[in-house]
């Protein structure tokens, strides 16, 4: 079978990078997941990103047709995608030098960073474009209150010119509606999930009865209300001693995985008088981020804000109740009361009730972990995913050259 070229441009998200490190999360996970399902119903990937891994090769192979190409632009190694911005004509220059654009059949941006990729591709080599947001300024202001205004002018041009706008929640969609000046046509087609998460592990666990957060260990990941949350269970409900939060993430930077404790002196601070019941895991690959979720009474997700919430999908892919944030597209793939609850963002004594709840109503947890499977199956499978972004490039396609 002759398979049609793609090109993915996924500019601060290398596909490769292990998941926890720096900068690597949802959108590097949603790149590779979505190239290795595209490969198995005829399309060929080539991913361009900048080189942040400054010893892996400048082109390497995954899967069977997909390809990472990375790009120094002028500066190799880890650079804050808050930086990356002024790299972008070094990176538009340097990757026509080294891929032939007109070879592929479309390019399928990811982040408002390869968007303004996008738009001189689209100026330069009139290619059908499609683009995936990952997270939007707007969202990130409504949730923290801080303004980009540069990135809000370029997400409001990419996404008007842009040919197709995939939008991971009906959230995400009706927030472009209210706030771009032009949008063009929105497809919402959800966030799959790895097949590791799919399945049922039955493996001896020496952890005990825990919650569990997964992620980077930053502020806006709430991670500092989930553990003050926490203290008042201790503190206050008087939890036993057996009761654990397990915090998976990081890297070993800001983690001393031997020990299970934070290197970072204010995450010390945080924890002060919770050692016995607080461990960091550090990085986890699938499989053992898997057996963390199947494991848990709930996964915790008190984001700020998240476009969709990888984390949450992951959780209840594996039978695992999720307490998030009503945040973003938390609200449309956590369905309170059925595989999860929802919190007020920011409110320690909200999330201590709920996790509380869940600690002394083990029913109400055995009914929550069905549904979230149930749920999981119907809503986050990539090959289900993979088909359904697949018709909207074909439809296109043949639009393009009718």
């Amino acid at each position: 079978m002759t398979q049609r070229k793609v090109l993915f441009i996924s500019d601060h998200g290398d596909p490769l990078a292990p998941l926890g490190s720096k900068q690597a999360g949802g959108q590097n996970n949603y790149v590779r997941q979505l190239a290795l399902s595209l490969e198995k119903i005829g399309y060929a990937v080539d991913v361009v990103t900048h080189w942040c891994l400054e010893d892996a090769p400048q082109i390497e192979p995954f899967g069977k047709a997909s390809r990472v190409i990375r790009l120094e632009a002028g500066k190799k190694g880890f650079v804050d995608k808050n930086e990356l911005f002024n790299l972008l004509p070094n990176f538009y220059n340097e990757m026509k030098s080294i891929i032939d654009l007109s070879e592929y059949e479309l390019v399928h941006t990811h982040y408002w960073l390869s968007g303004v990729l996008g738009l001189q591709i689209k100026k330069d080599f009139h290619l059908p474009w499609f683009h995936t947001n990952h997270s939007l300024g707007i969202a990130k202001e409504l949730g923290t209150g801080v303004q980009d205004k540069r990135r809000l002018y370029y997400e409001d041009k990419i996404l008007s010119e842009v040919d197709q706008i995939i939008a991971t929640t009906p959230n995400e969609k009706q927030l472009i509606l209210d706030t771009v000046t032009s949008p063009s046509t929105i497809h919402v087609v959800p966030i799959g999930v790895a097949e590791t998460y799919h399945h049922l592990y039955d493996k001896p666990f020496d952890f005990g009865n825990y919650f569990l957060f997964v992620g980077r260990l930053e502020e806006a990941k709430g991670i500092f209300v989930l553990i003050q949350s926490f203290r008042e269970l201790v503190e206050k409900k008087k939890i036993s001693k057996d009761i654990k939060l397990l915090i998976a993430g990081g890297t070993t930077s800001n983690v001393d995985v031997k020990n299970h404790y934070p290197k970072d002196p204010k995450m010390r601070q945080a924890i002060k008088g919770l050692e016995d019941h607080i461990k960091f895991l550090g990085p986890q690959n699938e499989q053992e981020l898997a057996l963390l979720f199947k494991n848990a009474i709930a996964t915790v997700v008190p984001s700020y804000y998240e476009s969709f919430g990888m984390v949450a999908a992951e959780a209840q892919a594996c039978g695992c109740p999720v307490i998030a944030s009503k945040v973003g597209g938390l609200k449309d793939i956590v369905i309170p009361g059925k595989t999860g609850l929802h919190v007020t963002k920011g409110s320690i004594p909200k999330l201590a009730e709920s996790m509380h709840l869940l600690l002394t109503k083990p029913q109400i947890v055995k009914e929550l972990k069905n549904n979230a499977r149930k749920f999981a199956q119907r809503e986050f499978k990539w090959q289900l995913i993979a088909k359904k972004i697949k018709h909207l490039y074909e439809v296109t396609l043949y639009e393009t050259v009718r």
